[in-house]
């Protein structure tokens, strides 16, 4: 190797770096819903593959626990019927009608089986592709006593938008008693345990700002909140649409 290449291939790794950097600084690249159920014999895989993705830095990773499948003898202990309701509401808003365990969804807008990684990548390039998620600088910060949430102005017209800040429990081991997985123990990541409606934002720039103790209200103890979620998701025909923004922040 001459000392020009060898000069080329710093340049290039320097510039590599620096695209690298810039695009960690502009926020996360998908916000990634798994919809799960310790009722489903199907899903433990897709909780093991969730527990991947949320160690990378570039993902928001979330698991919404479903209550559909309660019948078949285990009642889900993470599982919020809005879980349900936001899953069906998303199948409608795409059209397909599709709701099944364990399905992902990216950035609002593509489905995917949750236990295949290399098809959620897919997806999520696919709506980096063809639309503009999650093009709204979202930020949130904590205090003693407040969390204080921050979404930029757009820049483009008529972008409007609900904004949520979700309690989130980033490892929970639940021990199944009964159904189809009985005997096993498993574990959930980055679990969402409430919603709170900050407002609706309207494409200018805002602040909200909530008392930390809100965000254990309403749970027990042993709920272990220890991260806070904040999204900003707009909407289609009153459905849930595309991610607009989201941050994340460690409550401890």
């Amino acid at each position: 190797m001459t000392l020009r290449h060898l000069a080329r291939v710093v340049i290039c790794a320097s510039l590599v770096l620096a695209a690298v950097t810039v695009s960690a600084k502009a926020g996360p690249r998908a916000v990634v819903e798994l919809f799960t159920s310790q009722g489903c014999s199907s899903c433990p895989a897709a909780d093991q593959v969730m527990g991947e993705l949320a160690k990378d830095p570039s993902l928001i990773a979330l698991s919404l626990a479903v209550d559909y499948w309660d019948y078949l003898g285990w009642k889900d202990t993470l599982a919020l019927s809005g879980h349900s309701s936001r899953q069906r509401a998303y199948s409608k808003a795409r059209g397909d009608r599709e709701v099944y365990t364990p399905q992902v969804v990216v950035n609002g807008l593509v489905h995917a089986l949750g236990s295949d990684k290399t098809a959620i990548e897919r997806a999520i390039a696919v709506t980096r592709a063809e639309a503009t998620p999650l093009s709204v600088p979202t930020t949130v910060s904590l205090s003693d006593d407040k969390v204080t949430v921050n979404v930029a102005a757009s820049n483009k017209e008529n972008m409007r938008g609900e904004v949520w800040l979700c309690p989130v429990s980033r490892h929970v081991a639940v021990p199944i008693e009964r159904g189809e997985n009985r005997g096993k123990t498993l574990v959930y990541h980055n679990v969402v345990r409430r919603w709170i409606k900050l407002g609706d934002w309207t494409g200018k720039a805002v602040t909200w700002t909530v008392p930390r103790s809100e965000m254990t209200a309403k749970t027990g103890p042993s709920d272990n909140i220890d991260q806070v979620a904040v999204i900003v998701q707009g909407t289609v025909a009153n459905y849930p649409g595309a991610m607009l923004g989201a941050a994340t922040a460690a409550l401890r």
